[in-house]
């Protein structure tokens, strides 16, 4: 059975994006395991990784997300394996999820050095299993070209099998192609794709502004779906919130306490909002609630005020969900004109 580990550079380089499409253009039956967990979900007490839990039902694998994750805390780890162990509690997973499968895809953590001091970074798994690494890179043309010409130097053959390198979100790739190709082709990194930047794929959806902030749904839920390109903070009056040219955009999330009745209605009447969030853990009039239903807009309620919650929503990261099927159509495509797939199905 044939497996690839999937690195990347630094964080949100979009490694589960890229696994998702590539297995689609491929028209294979992957398998996939996540063996140190990084993006915590908990649900109904129990606590899986939110990647394993995307890809089991993309994959429709039908194991138990938290089943193909060693796990989380890095201090429990380093109790409960020493590098040998750890690699035969890996061996078990990806044996288990290999079964009936063409291969298995092994996602590593935020960036290469991750994991590291549990045996659990992609070069030192590489190094033990034999597996192949391909490396994700994203971030400015700069950062790309210096990430790949400091692997090329300072990574060994010794040390991991690095196979290739995908360079993905870049917003002018013909202008990479010309600029920087050249230098990495000339250092020795073999490019096996470099993907366009797409903003449609970016956004955030309020099913996970809702997820990470740990929001109660009062109103709304049929909109959870909906796509996030702005957010406004609403701490202003009526008047100079509507003279903001942002209320007047589509796909905005409007932060408000939960007592601005005034607000809250404004923004609703103005329409082309996806959801609001309520702060404070204050609960708006029935009436409020009433027009946010007929709207079929989210009131999602959450207990910081409206400061903290506006850092805690720009620190959401825009994820992927089993329901996002134009996301994953366009992953899809992306990976099919982009990808060199023979070099990749060869690998698979």
């Amino acid at each position: 059975m044939k497996s690839l580990i999937v690195a990347s550079t630094r964080e949100d380089a979009g490694k589960t994006s890229l696994i998702i499409g590539l297995s689609k253009a491929l028209e294979k039956r992957f398998g996939y395991a996540k063996p140190l967990g990084d993006r915590f979900l908990y649900r109904k007490k129990r606590l899986w990784d939110y990647d394993a839990a995307l890809l089991t039902r993309v994959f429709e694998l039908g194991e138990e997300p938290e089943s193909i994750s060693i796990g989380f805390d890095h201090s429990k780890l380093r109790y409960m394996y020493d590098r040998a162990s750890v690699f035969e509690a890996l061996a078990g997973i990806v044996n288990e999820i290999g079964k009936e499968r063409d291969a298995v895809l092994i996602e590593c953590g935020a960036n290469l050095s991750y994991g590291a001091s549990v045996h659990l970074d992609p070069l030192t798994i590489s190094q033990e299993t034999g597996t192949p690494v391909v490396i994700v890179a994203s971030g400015g043309e700069d950062e790309i070209a210096d990430d790949l010409a400091f692997i090329k130097r300072f990574v060994t053959s010794d040390e991991a099998t690095i196979v290739g390198v995908i360079v993905n979100k870049v917003v002018h790739p013909d202008d990479f192609r010309e600029t920087h190709l050249p230098e990495i082709e000339a250092i020795g990194v073999d490019v096996l794709g470099i993907v366009p930047y797409v903003v449609e794929l970016s956004t955030r959806s309020v099913s996970t502004v809702a997820d990470k902030l740990f929001a109660r749904v009062i109103a709304g839920e049929e909109g959870l779906g909906k796509p996030i390109r702005t957010v406004v903070v609403g701490a202003m009056s009526v008047n100079a919130a509507m003279g903001d040219p942002r209320i007047k955009t589509s796909d905005k999330l409007v932060i408000s306490s939960g007592d601005r009745s005034d607000m809250i209605l404004a923004v609703l009447e103005a329409g082309g909002t996806s959801a609001i969030v309520l702060t404070n853990n204050i609960v708006p009039p029935a009436n409020v609630i009433s027009k946010a239903s007929e709207h079929g807009v989210p009131l999602l309620l959450v207990p910081k005020d409206t400061y903290e919650t506006a850092l805690q929503v720009e620190r959401i990261h825009p994820l992927l969900t089993a329901d996002d099927t134009e996301k994953i159509d366009r992953l899809a495509a992306l990976a099919a004109k982009h990808l060199d797939l023979d070099r990749l199905g060869t690998l698979l």
